[in-house]
């Protein structure tokens, strides 16, 4: 039941996005999709703190650093070199929701950044499969007015460390 309420949060989450980016159809956007194995994503930091209302209840902070150093996305002429998330959770057994921050850096060292809301289900103990849709909310050099949206999907095992995801990133410049 909790699951299913997520999933409705996350439905109504991307419906309020898909509408936020209406206006943008008279601007060119450019749409990038990219995919970060387990390889290149790795957990630099995570803390969790039981709450104790309930078995399996915690809250979590946690960092991720992603690199390409193949096939690199690219991002209004230049490549993606890293990407870091950082969130915090509320988790009952890996399933819930959590707020992210993202900060992506390309080649020149310009950078832009989201703000987005995951979605998280168990399928099974300790492995937990996600869904974020968010939106960029500035960018620095050549990104300074960049908007869009970021959706993503993934598969994580948070106490083995591993994180895999698919990312979909539709943007364009104010004009």
């Amino acid at each position: 039941m909790v699951g299913n309420r997520h999933l409705k949060i996350a439905t109504v989450a991307l419906s309020g996005l898909c509408l936020s980016c209406a206006g943008a159809v008279a601007q060119q956007k450019q749409h990038v999709s990219y995919k970060v194995t387990a390889e290149n994503s790795k957990y630099t930091e995570q803390h969790a703190i039981d709450v104790g209302d309930l078995p399996g209840h915690q809250v979590r902070v946690f960092e991720i650093h992603r690199t390409f150093p193949t096939n690199a996305p690219v991002i209004n002429g230049l490549k993606l070199t890293e990407q870091w998330t950082r969130s915090a959770t509320d988790y009952i057994d890996n399933t819930g929701s959590s707020v992210t921050y993202g900060v992506y850096v390309l080649e020149n060292g310009d950078k832009f950044f989201t703000r987005g809301n995951l979605v998280a289900q168990s399928p099974a103990p300790g492995k937990l499969s996600n869904w974020v849709a968010g939106t960029i909310t500035g960018g620095t050099g050549r990104l300074i007015g960049i908007q869009g949206v970021v959706r993503s999907s993934g598969t994580a095992e948070p106490k083995a460390g591993v994180n895999e995801t698919q990312t979909d990133i539709d943007y364009w410049f104010e004009k």
